[in-house]
């Protein structure tokens, strides 16, 4: 791995014009493009659905050219491009890119779900490739063991966000937080260069689609953005978890694992067929509960910052006691939030 002491010093003044340039490259692309988000491909309201209207769908187009382009150009402008680094970051770029395709065509097409996971598949391999050989997740397991769990849920976070993108401002709420996080344990000096600026563009991309996004929703993101910015987002928290902060990378997501996993549990306890689309999600259930869009949203950010909060404590604190403390409140948030959700609203 890239030496971590100096992350902040090599990204130097760019950290801010990464941010910024991702946010408005990720906004002007989406105003110049709205006609023919408007042309095509519109998401029509179903039964499962929770808008009413036929609403265009590829913001995500937006957020992953602005993302993806911000981060090559910065990355290989910076010293990481001197140390190699950037062949690494570039392979996980193009692995995205591959998602990106793959949610637009879909969109179109209704591609089966075989060929999905198989490009699925192919793109999250290619991010495995992408790790250096002594980068270690899990490194009480052996190496084939630890590749092969980390491909196993690389996969199943890809298809876990798409899963959670299913009302306005969901994937808002979490991405900014995530990758908010990464910049923040990023800038105490604990990760490598090319995390912080992929983090630093996801998170100025999502900002600039956020306007469009508002509820109600003028665009949706569609898989063309949730499959490729889960891929991103896997990649970031297993260079959080390689660099030794393995309670900050599961804190930082834990709301999305949680609600999708325990939700996944009940639906194949129940008997009910897991590839089928469906709207039982916690987040989902709360709006049959009496919970608005704004009131869930903003339950989902509070939650989030605290696990961001937690998170970031447990890097700077550096013990077994402070991880576990900081590991048992993110459960205790978690476990509130959906209680909160499952319980209907007077």
């Amino acid at each position: 791995m890239p030496d971590t002491a100096g992350a902040w010093t090599i990204v130097g003044n760019l950290a801010p014009l990464i941010w910024l340039g991702a946010l408005f490259a990720c906004a002007a692309l989406i105003l110049a493009l709205s006609p023919l988000f408007h042309s095509f491909a519109l998401a029509l309201p179903t039964h499962r659905s929770s808008h009413a209207t036929p609403t265009p769908q590829w913001g995500g187009l937006g957020i992953c050219a602005a993302t993806l382009g911000v981060t090559a150009a910065a990355v290989l402008a910076s010293d990481a491009a001197a140390a190699g680094a950037h062949n690494d970051v570039l392979r996980v770029l193009f692995a995205a890119f591959m998602l990106m395709l793959l949610g637009a065509a879909d969109d179109i097409y209704h591609l089966g779900a075989a060929a999905k996971l198989g490009v699925q598949a192919l793109a999250v391999g290619i991010v495995l490739t992408a790790l250096p050989d002594e980068l270690r997740a899990l490194p009480f397991l052996p190496t084939w063991l630890e590749r092969a769990l980390l491909f196993i849920g690389a996969l199943w976070f890809v298809n876990l966000v798409n899963f959670m993108d299913g009302i306005d401002w969901m994937m808002v709420a979490e991405v900014v937080p995530i990758t908010a996080g990464v910049a923040i344990i990023g800038a105490l000096g604990a990760l490598p260069p090319e995390a912080l600026v992929l983090a630093l563009a996801l998170n100025g991309a999502m900002l600039g689609f956020a306007p469009f996004n508002r509820p109600v929703a003028r665009l949706f993101m569609g898989d063309m953005g949730s499959l490729p910015v889960g891929l991103l987002l896997a990649w970031l928290l297993i260079i959080v978890a390689a660099s030794g902060h393995a309670t900050a990378a599961v804190l930082l997501p834990l709301y999305f694992v949680a609600d999708t996993g325990i939700t996944l549990l009940r639906r194949a306890h129940t008997g009910e067929r897991l590839w089928v689309a469906h709207r039982t999600h916690f987040y989902q259930r709360a709006r049959d509960n009496g919970f608005s869009n704004t009131q869930i949203i903003s339950r989902v950010f509070a939650v989030n910052v605290g696990l961001v909060t937690l998170a970031a404590l447990s890097v700077v604190a550096r013990s077994p006691v402070s991880a576990g403390l900081a590991l048992l409140a993110g459960l205790s948030l978690v476990a509130w939030l959906m209680i909160e959700f499952a319980r209907r609203r007077p």
